[in-house]
Parts: C-alpha cells; sequence; structure tokens
C-alpha cells in the first residue's frame, strides 16, 4: 500500500505527522531549533529538541498532527516536568543543574499563552460558581472542571483548587 493511499484512509503517515501548518506553534518551533543552535544556545536547544520529541510523541499516540491546543498541553507538561526538577536539584544542592532546568523552563514557556492575573482567576473561580450553582464542597469538581477548562495552560491547577477549595468551604468566600 502506498503512502497516499494509507492517508486516503484516514490513517496517518510519518509524512503527515511531519506537514506543519504555518503560523503554527509548531512551525516556530522548527524554526526557533535552528536558530537556536546557529546562536549556540545549547541548553535552550536541548529544551526545544526535547519539547519536539514530546510532541512528535504526543502525535504518535493520537494518531494525528496536533492541533496548537494540544501542542500548548504539551508544553505545559514539559514545563511541569521542569518545575519538579527545579524542586529536586535545588533541595539536592544541585544548584547547578537547577539553573540549567530553570533556562529550559524559561525557552519552553515562550510556547505557553500568557498567564492570568489572580483578579482574572477570582473572576473566574466566581462566575464558575455562579454558572454551576454550586454552593459547598459537593460542587467543587464542576466548579474546577468550569475553571480549567477556560484556562486551560493559563494558570496553575494548584492555585485554582486552593481559591475554588476555600471559596466553597462553609464560613468561605
Amino acid at each position: 500500500m502506498s503512502v497516499d493511499e494509507t492517508a486516503a484512509q484516514g490513517s496517518p503517515s510519518a509524512r503527515d505527522r511531519h506537514e506543519v501548518p504555518p503560523g503554527s506553534l509548531k512551525a516556530r518551533l522548527a524554526e526557533e531549533m535552528p536558530a537556536a543552535l546557529k546562536a549556540g544556545q545549547r541548553v535552550r536547544l536541548s529544551a526545544l529538541r526535547m519539547l519536539s520529541a514530546a510532541v512528535t510523541n504526543r502525535e504518535v499516540e493520537v494518531g494525528h498532527p496536533l492541533t496548537d491546543e494540544e501542542f500548548v498541553d504539551v508544553a505545559t507538561r514539559e514545563v511541569k516536568r521542569r518545575n519538579e526538577a527545579i524542586e529536586a536539584f535545588a533541595a539536592a544542592g544541585r544548584e547547578d543543574r537547577a539553573a540549567t532546568e530553570r533556562e529550559e523552563r524559561e525557552a519552553l514557556e515562550a510556547y505557553l499563552p500568557a498567564p492570568l492575573s489572580e483578579g482574572e482567576v477570582d473572576a473566574l473561580v466566581e462566575e464558575a460558581i455562579a454558572s454551576t450553582g454550586a454552593d459547598g464542597p459537593a460542587g467543587f469538581g464542576k466548579v474546577m472542571s468550569y475553571v480549567m477548562g477556560r484556562a486551560r495552560g493559563r494558570v496553575d491547577g494548584k492555585a485554582v483548587r486552593a481559591k475554588v477549595r476555600s471559596r466553597l468551604e462553609p464560613g468561605g468566600g
């Protein structure tokens, strides 16, 4: 079976997976890797290569090229990994490795949307509570789902969890 026949049947080929729509985050990543190489930015290049590999792995898992939203999910996951590594290296007294991880995190954060401010998160939590009709701890899951669905990749889930919990607990808000 030829590549064209495989594509016609809806099964993505390796070539389809690597097609990059112009203007997408994946296209930007493809442009920035050679630029980092030419500029001699070894840590940044390493982070971008790891992100590219993670994106490719995810495309293989889902069976289609990633949308920008899916790309942001992958980048968010990679930033979380860097944050965990920074904490672990700092706790172990390996400040050199923690600094490298911070530099990698900085390179990856360029692919994330701007984070929401405290006020925006508070307003979103209030909107979620009003929209879902939650009036106590039983509505926690509905409110979290509402907020995280609208703020995907732009807010830390732990911070939202704390705000929602304090707002929904008796005596809160």
